[in-house]
């Protein structure tokens, strides 16, 4: 009988059946939300920040997906996460805005998974209003995080859905003398933040959404949102999802202040997965390349 283990973890007892893709997702979604109640064979697994155990074998899509999303799932105390979606010449979108889809299936479905394992998921004013997502984990099974938009000069408007749809709750921050205009659901809750240089100071976004239990955060997008959290230093993971695809021109992902030389660059320590046609990059930015 085969006994499998994550590399960093030792083996357990082992039974006959193979743990399936589904079983190894519900137990994520637990390490995530321990709260939330058991899935029925969570002995036969044990997660943690470095690594996984089984006591028996695992289905080849079931081990992927544990090797990616474990040291998420698991990891103590605060998190954030970043996710973008571009092309190989590093375009989230073309010059006039279409998006949709640069990345595939398999990459959208990531994603929700991204949603489900976090307490919280954050976008800014312009995605908000130009992509009028849902920021639902519709995709798969789990509990739809708290929707966060960044507003600080108060344009978004009350008919994009996060706030009008009350699938989930909503947290509308804007800046201070800038509150939004029009009604919104009573899923809403509007909050002034100080504004630093024309934005708000991404710690203090994530220290705010702490405070109210909101430790877990996934920081979508867009590009400049993403972005100013690089650039702050307080990111943990930034999952690039890369596609086959060459736009040419349009919107970048990351912009970042210029470097003089490569000596500047960031090099993290990274992994790679397949994500159906696209390639996932998860970079390592809290510790140190090896």
């Amino acid at each position: 009988m085969m006994v499998v283990s994550s590399p960093a973890g030792g083996p357990m007892g082992a039974t006959d059946s193979t743990l399936s893709l589904e079983e190894a997702w519900q137990a994520l979604v637990h390490a995530a939300h321990p709260d939330r109640e058991p899935p029925a064979q969570a002995s036969d697994l044990r997660l943690s920040a470095a690594g996984w155990q089984a006591a028996r074998p695992v289905a080849p899509e079931a081990r992927e997906l544990l090797d990616c999303l474990a040291p998420l799932a698991a990891r103590p105390g605060r998190l954030a996460i970043a996710q973008l979606g571009q092309s190989l010449d590093g375009r989230i979108a073309t010059e006039s805005g279409h998006s949709h889809y640069v990345n595939g299936p398999q990459s959208l479905v990531h994603l929700h998974r991204l949603r489900a394992l976090v307490d919280a998921v954050v976008v800014g004013a312009g995605t908000a209003s130009e992509d009028d997502p849902l920021l639902t984990v519709r995709h798969v099974t789990g509990p739809h995080p708290v929707r966060v938009i960044l507003d600080p000069r108060g344009r978004v408007t009350p008919d994009r859905r996060l706030l009008r749809d009350p699938v989930a709750p909503t947290l509308h921050l804007h800046g201070e003398g800038a509150p939004p205009e029009g009604p919104s659901g009573a899923h809403v809750e509007r909050l002034a933040l100080p504004l630093v240089e024309g934005g708000f100071a991404p710690r203090a976004v994530l220290d705010v959404l702490a405070e109210r239990g909101l430790a877990r955060v996934l920081i979508e997008g867009g590009g400049i949102t993403v972005s100013r959290f690089l650039e702050a230093g307080v990111l943990h993971r930034l999952h690039l999802l890369v596609a086959p695809l060459l736009i040419g021109s349009g919107r970048p992902g990351l912009v970042m202040t210029p470097i003089a030389t490569l000596h500047e660059a960031r090099r993290p320590a990274s992994r790679t997965f397949r994500c159906g046609d696209d390639t996932l990059f998860d970079l390592v930015l809290d510790a140190p390349a090896p």
